[in-house]
């Protein structure tokens, strides 16, 4: 498990006395890693005695460690599909709270090399794309741009996160890619975006919730309350994403 911590050790801290305390274990979607990794340093700010550390994978499969038994206190998903997965199978304490929501976009290399215009140019001759596997949210999002613009595609290369199709764009891997509005932000000149008109057919709610078996119940709801309270919308508005 890859995990991420945010600030110092907890036996460096301050108490602050407001009874958020320990570690809270988060699972998050890929495509939160930059927003949540700034989002957990601002928790931690506010709540002097707790730490946040994260594991960011693609979201089904953070539902697929969840369900093997992966201790983690909040899972937050790219779609409310994964996340009502992780609900059927009794995972889920209360209920998920939307927090933000993404688009797709086309990403290419820089300059657009291949004169890439709309979706239907990602099923030309000639161009190698690659997108999200059908499974996961951002693959999903993808198969209803399928359908919305009645272009198949034939990718290269199917990912198990966005963040793996970015790298396969930006390392000259793939001529072109299909990750959400805040990946291509947040690459910069490292890829060019071109938008299509059809991309309000592949947006993406996120939910996230605190987990039955969390460690810190306390420390996870007020984690939860953080993302969908205003300094987190704030972080998570700057990034691009829209709101919930």
């Amino acid at each position: 498990m890859a995990s991420v911590a945010c600030g110092s050790e907890q036996s460096d801290r301050n108490p602050s006395g407001d009874g958020v305390t320990g570690t809270v274990t988060v699972f998050a979607a890929a495509s939160l890693r930059d927003t949540f990794t700034e989002i957990g340093t601002a928790f931690e700010q506010v709540h002097d005695d707790a730490a946040v550390v994260f594991n960011f994978a693609g979201s089904s499969d953070l539902a697929g460690q969840l369900a093997q038994g992966a201790p983690a206190d909040v899972f937050a998903s790219a779609d409310t599909v994964t996340m009502s997965r992780v609900v059927d199978e009794g995972l889920v304490a209360g209920d998920p709270v939307l927090f933000a929501a993404n688009t797709l976009t086309i990403v290419t290399e820089p300059g657009n090399p291949k004169g890439i215009t709309s979706f239907d140019d990602l099923g030309r001759d000639g161009v190698s794309a690659v997108v999200c596997a059908p499974q996961v949210p951002c693959g999903a999002a993808t198969v209803r741009a399928e359908e919305a613009t009645g272009t198949e595609l034939s990718p290269v290369s199917e990912e198990s996160s966005v963040a793996d199709v970015l790298a396969k764009v930006t390392s000259g891997q793939a001529d072109a890619g299909l990750v959400y509005v805040t990946d291509a932000r947040a690459a910069g000149d490292a890829v060019t975006v071109v938008a299509f008109p059809e991309s309000g057919d592949s947006v993406n709610s996120y939910p996230i919730a605190v987990l039955e078996d969390s460690r810190n119940p306390d420390a996870a709801r007020a984690f939860v309350d953080f993302v969908a309270g205003p300094e987190g919308l704030e972080i998570l508005g700057e990034a691009g994403f829209a709101g919930p």
